[in-house]
């Protein structure tokens, strides 16, 4: 990854998430903005919905890793990216892989309580995978 290439996805990465204690497992979450989490959650209220959820990671072999993750809601036609920086975010990805379950928010919620959209993964091994792979990436 050349310095402009690190330096343009370093000002794109989505700084916002939290871990918060849900049945004794720490959860990570995304936090957004008021009015994103808004209009996500008029989509979906009230309707059964699946979030289809894949994590992309990109890595330069240098140590730096970046995982995009995008949520695609059956309801809606809403489709959500978020760019980590894996390198100051990996107690998240290691709290996803363990618990299997991500959740998003506004900033104004009571994590773990209030106002908190959570998404089961269907396929835990994914997230598992995808620890494994940003370890890696991180440590070479």
């Amino acid at each position: 990854m050349e310095d402009n290439e690190l330096e343009r996805l370093l000002s794109q990465r989505h700084k916002d998430f939290v871990l918060f204690d849900f049945n004794d497992k720490k959860v990570p979450c995304i936090i957004l903005d008021e009015t994103r989490f808004d209009n996500i959650m008029k989509s979906v209220a009230g309707r059964p919905v699946s979030v289809e959820t894949n994590l992309h990671i990109l890595q330069d072999g240098s140590g730096h890793v970046f995982v995009k993750i995008t949520l695609n809601f059956s309801q809606g036609g809403i489709e959500q990216q978020f760019l980590l920086y894996a390198n100051e975010s990996l107690k998240f990805f290691e709290a996803l892989a363990e618990t299997s379950m991500l959740a998003i928010s506004s900033p104004h919620s009571e994590y773990g309580s209030s106002n908190v959209f959570m998404i089961q993964l269907p396929k835990p091994e994914r997230a598992i995978n995808a620890l494994e792979i940003i370890n890696k990436g991180l440590y070479k």
